[in-house]
């Protein structure tokens, strides 16, 4: 897979660490857990849309954009990392925000609102949940063309077949890593939100005809729905990358008994997850989506689904400014 075809803004020096949890391994007995820190990416704070937005900010530049406008939730990293990244290229900002959870956005919040003040977005619009926000970015983005100004629309998540294609970059990192490591993995655990990760990591593992199974841990979707995504956004991205081999919908691999009451909805096993890496490996993990995701690596532990595997690994795509965001869930108050 030739990635350099693409235009691409570097906002990471180096690979991320990919490194051996040590306690954990040793706390649970087995097997062998290795983590791929894509929370020290670069820009504000880090996680993984900043291999996204690497591809999606070179396209923007070279469509000549002054402003991007993105969505997300109200403590969304995505949302985070899009403005990191329009401050860094000198360029506005308009974000759109849906209140998923009824009365959730509060100007003044902590986590990741702050951090939209404090790097100095333009403009917030804030919609109900289950708005079309969609509709509202094309809106904002019409009001700024009147303006003679030109504005650049991210999805969601930055998951588009250009977005992917930062996590067909991390598998091949990945692969490359473990390699000079002389580590095999067995298996690989990552979050399945919006799905741009999870269709580039897996679409970038297939391409390296690498065929390490690729599991994928919903935090806001039934099965069905969130495979269908992935295998849809999978077979986009292929086809840009003129890839060879075939994505198939078995390749697509969910799980959804992890998601509790909903997107951004706190669960024991997210709690739980949480204080456990924080306490074992000093490793801090996100109360929406890592967070989650662990919960259900290790509760697939406890069920024997990794049996047989020597060496799996868990990828680590970031969050951590929204826990303050979540101090009286932990608290308890």
């Amino acid at each position: 897979m030739n990635l350099a075809q693409f235009p691409r803004r570097r906002y990471t020096a180096g690979w991320t660490p990919l490194e051996k949890l040590e306690n954990l391994t040793r706390l649970l007995g087995g097997p062998n857990i290795y983590i791929k820190r894509d929370d020290l990416l670069g820009l504000a704070a880090g996680g993984n849309k900043t291999r996204k937005l690497e591809f999606l900010m070179a396209d923007a530049l070279a469509q000549g954009a002054d402003t991007v406008i993105t969505c997300g939730a109200v403590q969304s990293n995505h949302c985070r990392l899009t403005l990191a990244a329009a401050v860094k290229e000198g360029l506005h900002c308009q974000l759109v925000l849906e209140q998923r959870v009824p009365n959730s956005y509060r100007r003044h919040a902590s986590g990741n609102n702050f951090l939209y003040d404090l790097l100095g977005v333009e403009a917030v619009h804030v919609v109900e949940g289950g708005s079309d926000v969609n509709g509202k970015m094309e809106e904002v983005a019409a009001d700024l063309v009147k303006q003679g100004r030109k504005p650049y629309i991210i999805p969601g998540g930055g998951s588009n077949p250009i977005g992917a294609l930062g996590y067909v970059s991390c598998a091949q990192e990945t692969l490359a890593q473990l390699f000079d490591m002389g580590v095999n993995i067995d298996h690989i655990i990552l979050t399945s939100g919006s799905a741009g990760t999870h269709a580039g990591f897996l679409t970038g593992i297939l391409g390296e005809n690498a065929n390490i199974p690729v599991t994928g841990i919903s935090i806001n979707r039934k099965k069905e729905p969130q495979t269908d995504l992935v295998f849809g956004l999978a077979q986009k991205t292929a086809a840009k990358l003129n890839l060879q081999r075939e994505i198939r919908r078995e390749d697509v691999v969910v799980f959804d008994d992890y998601v509790g009451e909903g997107y951004s909805r706190p669960t024991q096993g997210m709690l739980d997850a949480v204080r456990l890496l924080a306490s074992k490996e000093a490793i801090l993990l996100d109360p929406v989506y890592t967070g989650k995701a662990m919960a259900g690596m290790l509760d697939l532990l406890k069920k024997g689904y990794f049996d047989g595997d020597k060496n799996i690994l868990f990828l680590h795509t970031g969050g951590s400014p929204a826990l303050f965001a979540y101090t009286d869930v932990f608290f308890g108050i």
